[in-house]
């Protein structure tokens, strides 16, 4: 199993310790290399692993102190809302646009540096379609609600990825805009960083909005080239059939 997929197993290995009690919220978890060595893994699947976790709130890396455990995960059986991949981004770019102007103004230079860090993986995975390519997005936009410091608006931006992650018809959307043009969402990306790296709550809103309109648009470019296919795909049924299987006239 490769590195990129591992990490994953080691992340649900953890999530179940903490969900049996083996590491309640407030804990230390062992160091790197002790968990490594229990799980039968590297250090870096491990440190992998432990990135992913504190993207979604579970854990929080202190640097120089260790590794802590926040929270459990949710267990309010919450069903997913009746939203689609429009409703959805629409309701982020709103939301995340006023979480980045937030940021601007609160965030650490700590944070700052994780946020370059994250750029610097998501240049370096040259495969949109990797899981851990999906999950150095996440990890980016919740680095930037946390910055905020406003647990309302953490849960609620939460929430939107649960949404996008979990409803299979907006995370098929999200997935088909995977190919297009990646270098552009990557600049994106980096663009967001920079403004909040100036501290600037006015430009870090609008390079937010910017990635989500950019978001809507490839999302269109999508539906639009899969209707057209779609017509094409009819279009040739029916030459089949009425042209190239008619029976010659006599």
């Amino acid at each position: 199993m490769s590195e990129k997929r591992l990490y994953h197993t080691v992340a649900e290995q953890i999530k179940d310790l903490i969900q049996s009690g083996s590491f309640p919220p407030g804990s230390r978890l062992p160091g790197e290399r002790d968990l490594a060595e229990q799980l039968g893994v590297s250090r870096v699947t491990v440190r992998e692993a432990e990135i992913a976790l504190e993207a979604i709130g579970l854990l929080d890396i202190r640097v120089g102190s260790g590794v802590y455990v926040l929270r459990k995960l949710r267990e309010d059986g919450q069903a997913m809302p009746d939203v689609g991949a429009f409703e959805l981004t629409e309701a982020r770019s709103a939301i995340e646009s006023e979480a980045a102007a937030l940021a601007a103004a609160a965030i650490t230079n700590e944070e700052l540096d994780r946020l370059d860090e994250i750029v610097e993986r998501m240049s370096a995975d040259t495969d949109p379609d990797s899981p851990l390519e999906a999950d150095a997005d996440r990890e980016f936009h919740l680095t930037i609600a946390r910055a905020t410091k406003n647990n309302a608006m953490l849960e609620t931006i939460e929430r939107l990825w649960r949404i996008r992650n979990e409803k299979p018809e907006v995370k098929q959307a999200y997935d088909s805009i995977c190919e297009i043009n990646p270098e552009k969402r990557l600049k994106e990306h980096r663009d967001i960083a920079v403004a909040l790296r100036k501290r600037d709550p006015e430009r870090a809103r609008k390079a937010m909005r910017t990635h989500f309109k950019c978001i809507i648009e490839a999302m269109l470019s999508t539906m639009e080239a899969q209707a057209i296919e779609e017509a094409r795909r009819r279009t040739q049924e029916s030459r089949e059939r009425f042209l190239n299987g008619a029976p010659a006239l006599s």
